[in-house]
């Protein structure tokens, strides 16, 4: 793959410029949002170091410039010339821009700068980082610029690239800036009134604008508005009011393509490089279903509802044409409609056996013990797939577990086979998978994934080339398919649940208004999305002071409880993790007590006890969930069993004072009937064995060894 980077270097030069100097532009914003984020980390002591990013080699396509085509290969199918490499901000999972997103870039242009001249010209969408939804918009295989969804405000904005600027000004109405000729240095500089030429009154201070300076054209930022422009004395001297920045402007010309083809000519264009990634994925399927140890086990293929499972599914029936297979989809009980209905429709259409296993009502069974669910804290897959999962391998005879076929234990063998969609574009903790994989959470599943190197617009393509039906979501602004309410999901897409399904985003509104309103937190907290961290990344904590928001749940009084959510499991980023909801036990109280585990940080302003311990970590937050994580699950378990004890001690402590004549250091002091440990601790355990309390653990939580399932 680097030899073909290094191939096309030179006869591409042009063209990454174009799209590299754009790029450095367009992302000046997030770049500055990274240095802010690693000061952040870097002051928190607490935080846990995240593993190297991954780092994409395949961060590009190919664009035919005579057909004016995306091209997923080097060679164009309809007149046989080379593509030109086109460049992505990783992880480079680009896709066709929706029938929805499109129409909310032509609002943005046209609100805007009173113009859309895309038309119905092939757009690619390529998401990037973000606070949100944030795509780069390629049009004629040049980055139009950057459609973005702003928390601040709940809505879309778009910022123009250089070359996008470039082609409005042709037919722009609004937020133009015409800057008088000057020979100072432009790009990247503030300007002030005296060197403004003329500025359209339709400009809001923060808008992106369109400048011209003499032969010179581009995009800045505004620092004020067109009636406060209007305002300033026209004889200021240039030394005045600070009027804009301007983000890049040079002497270059750019138009669009004469040619505008369409998707039909775009499959066409693509036919032979879709067989051979067809060819590929299949012969990934037969290889490892036909294998020997594996030709008499069931295969299944994981089935959402989504796009990569669809693909899956048809690359799966041409593969396995004389061996029966099924489909099973795990339904949540939280699913959109749509999915659900198109599960069932599909695999009826396609005579696909489907399995469907549902978890009913579990979600909102457990939302009220566990609170919503979390990006770092996600209690429901546990709940809602899991469950359901296990299912399947006891569910059926053929399916069951090497242990329990003739009642024998034959240790950890594969029992049964699913094709997967899994793709490691889609994100960066994706990025690694291999050919196959054993599932981590149910061992005796061996996963495939024939389509791993495949990105979004492969998928379609090959979607639209075979004709497929598709969960008619994809069309109505959702770039991925799951529950309707997953933390995961975009802010931008949970809009879109308010308008197409009013009652089910009423639904959990209103609990999530309850929720916060017993926490002393306000309504905007469930607005902007704050409800979708336990603990608040750097963006959250900025946008919150930028909005004057507080963020930390009051502290109230209740009876001691915890609460296991589905035992243990792996964690992406590697080893294991328990979760657990907790009542009674407050974060600050338990910062005085939990030294006697490791080495404590207590983040009042977030919320958040940290420790860390010889075997893993613990996390306790405010609103009472406990996260424990470690390399091994036998030590996951041990330190969460260790945490858990602490506190019951903490809770059920009479201040009788056994452990503070037990601790041989006098680390530990009674104050106000509770225990407070100091940092002279020595971690010896004796208060733990000498507290009459921890005897009767197992009594006051019963089962746990249950719940952790070990």
């Amino acid at each position: 793959m680097q030899q073909k980077k290094e191939r096309y270097q030179n006869s591409t030069s042009q063209n990454q410029k174009r799209n590299g100097s754009n790029r450095k532009g367009q992302h000046s914003r997030e770049k500055r949002t990274e240095h802010k984020t690693r000061d952040f980390k870097e002051k928190r002591s607490f935080k846990e170091k995240s593993s190297p990013r991954f780092e994409y080699e395949d961060d590009y396509i190919f664009w035919c410039r005579k057909c004016n085509l995306p091209l997923i290969g080097e060679k164009c199918g309809l007149c046989g010339g080379k593509g030109e490499i086109v460049y992505l901000a990783q992880p480079a999972d680009v896709r066709f821009c929706s029938p929805y997103e499109r129409e909310v870039l032509a609002d943005q242009l046209i609100s805007a700068f009173g113009c859309d001249p895309l038309g119905n010209r092939l757009v690619l969408l390529n998401k990037i980082p973000g606070e949100d939804k944030t795509d780069e918009v390629l049009v004629d295989g040049f980055i139009f610029g950057v459609l973005r969804f702003e928390l601040s405000k709940m809505d879309y904005s778009f910022e123009p690239s250089l070359q996008g600027a470039k082609i409005l000004l042709k037919l722009a109405e609004g937020r133009k800036v015409e800057l008088k000729k000057t020979n100072r240095h432009l790009n990247g500089k503030n300007v002030e009134s005296g060197l403004i030429e003329s500025f359209a009154g339709n400009i809001k201070a923060g808008n992106f604008v369109l400048v011209t300076a003499g032969n010179l054209s581009g995009y800045g930022v505004s620092y004020i508005g067109g009636v406060d422009f209007a305002a300033l004395n026209p004889e200021k001297p240039e030394t005045g009011t600070k009027v804009l920045r301007v983000r890049k402007v040079d002497k270059s010309e750019v138009s669009l393509h004469p040619e505008t083809p369409d998707l039909r000519a775009c499959i066409e264009a693509n036919k032979k490089h879709l067989q051979v990634l067809g060819k590929n994925a299949i012969n990934t399927i037969r290889g490892i279903v036909s294998r020997n140890e594996y030709r008499d086990l069931p295969v299944y293929v994981s089935f959402s509802g989504g796009k990569d499972s669809l693909v899956v599914l048809d690359l799966t029936g041409a593969a396995l044409k004389q061996r029966e297979f099924k489909a099973f989809f795990l339904n949540t009980g939280i699913e959109f409609p749509e999915t659900v209905e198109f599960a069932r429709d599909l695999c009826r259409e396609m005579k696909v056996p489907l399995e469907e296993m549902s978890s009913g009502s579990a979600f909102w069974d457990q939302v009220e013990k566990f609170g919503p669910p979390a990006k770092d804290f996600r209690w429901c897959c546990k709940v809602c797939k899991l469950a359901s999962a296990g299912d399947l391998k006891t569910g059926k005879d053929a399916c069951a577990l090497p242990e329990e076929k003739g009642g024998q234990k034959q240790g950890n063998k594969i029992a049964y086979l699913t094709i997967d969609g899994k793709r490691k574009h889609e994100s960066f903790s994706r990025a690694r998978i291999a050919a196959s994989e054993t599932n981590p959470f149910v061992p005796a599943q061996l996963n495939i994934f024939p389509i791993r190197d495949w990105r979004a617009l492969e998928v379609w393509i090959y979607i639209h080339w075979r004709g497929l039906s598709y969960n008619p979501l994809y069309d109505q602004g959702f770039e991925r398919v799951g529950c309707w309410l997953c933390p995961s999901a975009l802010a931008a897409e949970y809009a879109r649940v308010k308008v197409l399904h009013p009652e089910m985003h009423d639904r959990w509104n209103a609990f999530l208004l309850e929720w916060t309103k017993n926490r002393g937190l306000s309504e905007k907290f469930v607005e902007h999305g704050f409800w979708r961290w336990k603990e608040l990344p750097p963006k959250m904590l900025r946008l919150a002071e930028e909005l004057g928001i507080s963020v930390l749940a009051e502290e109230r009084a209740e009876a001691f409880e915890i609460e296991v959510v589905g035992g243990i499991s792996p964690c992406k980023a590697g080893g294991f993790s328990v979760e657990a909801g907790v009542k009674g036990i407050r974060e600050k109280e338990a910062a005085e007590f939990i030294n006697v585990l490791g080495k404590a940080v207590y983040a009042e302003e977030l919320g958040m006890l940290f420790v860390r311990t010889k075997n893993g970590t613990v996390k306790y937050f405010s609103n009472g969930n406990l996260l424990v994580s470690s390399e091994t699950k036998e030590k996951a378990v041990s330190l969460f069993k260790e945490t858990a004890k602490q506190f019951v001690r903490l809770s059920r402590c009479t201040g009788c004072g056994i452990c503070e004549k037990a601790c041989p250091v006098g680390a530990i002091k009674i104050k106000d009937g509770k225990p407070h440990v100091s940092e002279t601790c020595i971690r010896c355990g004796k208060c733990t064995e000498s507290c009459v309390v921890t005897r009767y653990f197992e009594k006051i939580v019963p089962g746990l060894d249950e719940k952790l399932k070990v």
